[in-house]
């Protein structure tokens, strides 16, 4: 008999087997690919690894201004392909280890749930049954398709989502995609840079979901300076071949793409695992938890992009940590006051808490203060010609931090410290005297915060 079965190895599955482990529970983790789930596979690791190829490219062809002259700088797909595959198998190895070092048992198969009595669980795989107390669920998501004519009938020969694209070997003189979100810009930043012609069709008003309008449009016209073209406000009607064809302020038009990139949001993996079983609660294709990651049933615990919501591997891992100890009868409850939020493009974008809008929107008063990067001396230092933003807001009544919004290099590190004063509360007096190290570009906060008068 099992402490704890988890049905589901991506960052929500492994971690919370990890912890779990650690804490002297016996684990059984059912996993039917490769440990690490999407986000080590196929989303933010192998992504992270053609981005920086990309981004050293650009840098070389664009070192004169910095002194550096680089003659016949060329890209090479096929290496940065092969150098992804190897950084993703390492660290497939790092989390099997992991696994080893805390005994949790692995069970490399489909799992499936047979039945559920009030004081355990029964989980068929591969040709076993296996008992366990309790049960966590982290099956993940799927890409999301569309009804979109022709879309099915093309579904990975020329239409491709984040898995296939992440395995090209060329790169496609054209490149469209279909959904300006995360994964959409993050690729569409890769090829552009490395010798596409990309173009990008959007259904909102705006890139990127709720990104700060300012800093979308900024971020917009730094890929537009690329080349990169957009057309939002549209609605993709049909693919017929390379052809895709959609509306856009009543008229119709047509692009043609060598590769079509559809990227139009994930779904919760909650079908072929007999989750109807157990008789949790849906709603909306997700299932439904508590802040302690409990679902409907007792003992049956949900965590990661199963759950909707925020479908970011930094929230599973959380998640998967709130469960374990609500498991050990250890009081904890996932806070989402700072979940912080990062486009990995050139240059990268990254936000927590709040925008001015969701401020208004709550009817809470705010007050903001917005500087350019320049005013942070590395950041004018190691960039040429950049148009980076940092924008800090305050709650005007208790005088903390709102929200924080930049554009900038290294704003994926920078933003962790902005999410601690948020979660902790802090004034602008207690943040005035936090001593940042000089030069960083993170100085941009603290430049910020002097901005506004106690």
């Amino acid at each position: 008999m099992y402490d704890v079965l988890i049905i589901g190895g991506g960052p929500g599955g492994y971690i919370a087997a990890e912890r779990a482990g650690q804490a002297g529970l016996k684990v059984a983790l059912f996993e039917k690919n490769s440990l690490g789930g999407v986000c080590l596979n196929e989303g933010c690791i192998p992504s992270k690894a053609l981005l920086n190829s990309s981004k050293l490219y650009s840098h070389a062809k664009d070192s004169s201004a910095f002194g550096i002259t680089s003659e016949n700088v060329s890209f090479d797909p096929s290496r940065v392909i092969k150098r992804k595959r190897k950084v993703v198998k390492k660290l497939v190895a790092g989390v099997a280890q992991a696994m080893k070092t805390s005994d949790v048992d692995v069970i490399a198969s489909e799992a499936e749930i047979e039945t559920a009595a009030a004081d355990h669980f029964v989980v068929s795989a591969g040709g076993e049954s296996f008992s366990g107390k309790n049960l966590i669920i982290a099956t993940g998501s799927e890409p999301l398709v569309p009804p979109i004519e022709g879309v099915r009938e093309h579904l990975g020969s020329n239409v491709i989502t984040n898995r296939e694209i992440l395995e090209l070997e060329d790169v496609p003189e054209k490149l469209v995609v279909i959904g300006g979100g995360v994964i959409g810009l993050e690729m569409a930043c890769y090829y552009q840079t490395v010798g596409s012609q990309v173009t990008v069709i959007e259904m909102l008003d705006h890139i990127a979901g709720n990104i700060d309008p300012e800093i979308g449009k900024r971020l917009q016209a730094v890929y537009e300076k690329q080349g990169m073209k957009f057309h939002l406000n549209a609605r993709v009607m049909s693919v017929s071949g390379n052809d895709v064809t959609f509306e856009q302020d009543g008229e119709t038009h047509t692009v043609t793409g060598d590769k079509i990139l559809l990227s139009t949001g994930r779904r919760p993996v909650t079908q072929g695992y007999g989750l109807e079983k157990l008789g949790v609660e849906v709603e909306r294709g997700a299932i439904v938890v508590n802040d302690k990651c409990e679902t409907s049933v007792p003992h049956v615990y949900a965590v990661g992009d199963v759950v909707g919501g925020y479908m970011l591997a930094h929230v599973a891992y959380r998640e998967g940590e709130v469960a374990v100890n609500n498991i050990l009868n250890i009081n904890d409850r996932m806070s989402t006051a700072a979940i912080p939020s990062v486009i990995y493009t050139d240059p990268e974008v990254a936000w927590v808490g709040k925008s001015e809008q969701e401020m208004e929107s709550l009817g809470r008063e705010s007050k903001v203060v917005e500087l350019p990067m320049s005013f942070a001396g590395r950041y004018v230092a190691e960039t040429e010609r950049g148009n980076g933003i940092c924008k800090v807001i305050l709650d005007a009544k208790t005088n903390t931090l709102a929200g924080v919004h930049i554009m900038s290099q290294y704003a994926s590190e920078i933003i962790l410290a902005c999410g601690v004063m948020i979660e902790e509360e802090m004034t602008l007096e207690e943040m005035q005297k936090i001593i940042f190290p000089h030069p960083t570009v993170g100085e941009i906060v603290r430049e910020a915060l002097f901005k506004f008068e106690n």
